[in-house]
């Protein structure tokens, strides 16, 4: 069965495509900011943009600033308006997007289809955190994500 790619993995292939990142060993975050020309500072503050100026939190691990600054890269190219004007329903669905965008801009589909998963599921969760630099956490839930939608085309399938 051929996997079907989402919008939303698609546009991250166009995207990671335009600037020339295509394996994992790749996917440097300071370098991708300075590819767009954002501004990058490291502050003892939550991630977040202020005034043209991507702010990642420099108490945590090298991990989370990646997984933060994908969060933050997604407000920055896909979203619109003030956090701090916008209706609150529509700002719980930003934030809903971007830590979904998140999982997948830090683990792209189309790097994660070429990994060889290992024989138990924690060793496999392992490699991909170890593989795109996330969290254990992270790589488990992205991981998730993949799985049921290979279950879901699977299914549809069989229809």
């Amino acid at each position: 069965m051929n996997y079907q790619t989402s919008l939303l993995e698609d546009w991250i292939h166009q995207f990671y495509k335009q600037i020339g990142v295509y394996s994992p060993d790749q996917l440097d975050f300071p370098v991708i900011a300075d590819c767009l020309g954002i501004q990058l500072e490291f502050w003892e503050v939550s991630s977040r943009l202020y005034r043209g100026t991507m702010i990642i939190d420099s108490r945590l691990t090298p991990q989370e600033q990646w997984q933060d600054f994908a969060h933050e890269i997604c407000h920055k190219l896909r979203h619109y308006g003030n956090h701090m004007t916008m209706p609150e329903m529509f700002l719980e669905l930003q934030e809903f997007q971007a830590n979904h965008f998140a999982l997948h801009f830090c683990v792209p589909t189309f790097m994660l289809k070429n990994l060889n998963f290992q024989k138990s599921r924690k060793e496999t969760i392992y490699l991909i955190a170890i593989t795109f630099g996330v969290t254990y956490e992270f790589a488990e839930k992205r991981l998730v994500i993949y799985e049921n939608r290979i279950l879901s085309q699977k299914c549809l399938s069989n229809v």
